[in-house]
């Protein structure tokens, strides 16, 4: 981020019409400023404040990128990797223990060569509501190869809204 861009990326002032299809509400009857305050500390936190992709520099919409959580394979959606694995059974040892019912070997696959990156796009609305869309994903650990198949969806289960509200306020240091 440039330095002249840093102040219209963190203080936006058209909030969007509507709330969008995927979005959860964090709060009703917030304010701008309490908008400003995530993308601030976001900042400064050290992830990267940035445009979605078909919105402008004024509009009330922002991704916050760049946090990592580790040991977080208590937060995978079991249901949805074993549903693919009936579709296509890969041989990997943690993979056939999941199918007999064993998640153990696979949680500490994910712990010890995965991280959960964190991506969260943040908006306000007219309505006066705070949402945001998570965007989480497990991906492997800086200088690591993957382990299992890139296709695999390793994805979170459903998080509640108290739940992403911790994260995002990890995530920008709150």
């Amino acid at each position: 981020m440039t330095s002249p861009h840093l102040p219209s990326l963190l203080r936006p002032t058209e909030p969007l019409l509507s709330k969008p299809a995927g979005y959860l509400g964090l709060a009703t009857y917030s304010s701008l400023s309490q908008f400003w305050r995530y993308l601030a500390a976001a900042s400064r936190a050290g992830c990267e404040v940035s445009l979605v992709r078909g919105d402008s520099e004024k509009a009330c919409r922002r991704r916050i990128a760049g946090h990592t959580l580790e040991g977080a394979a208590l937060l995978l959606d079991q249901a949805r990797l074993l549903e693919a694995l009936e579709d296509g059974l890969d041989p990997h040892p943690a993979l056939i223990a999941l199918l007999g019912g064993d998640n153990l070997p696979l949680r500490e696959l994910l712990n010890a060569h995965y991280t959960l990156r964190l991506n969260f796009v943040l908006a306000f609305t007219r309505s006066r509501d705070l949402i945001v869309r998570p965007e989480f994903k497990f991906v492997p650990k800086v200088g690591e190869k993957a382990l299992l198949p890139t296709d695999l969806p390793l994805a979170t289960r459903r998080l509640g809204r108290d739940e992403i509200r911790f994260l995002l306020d990890r995530a920008c240091g709150l």
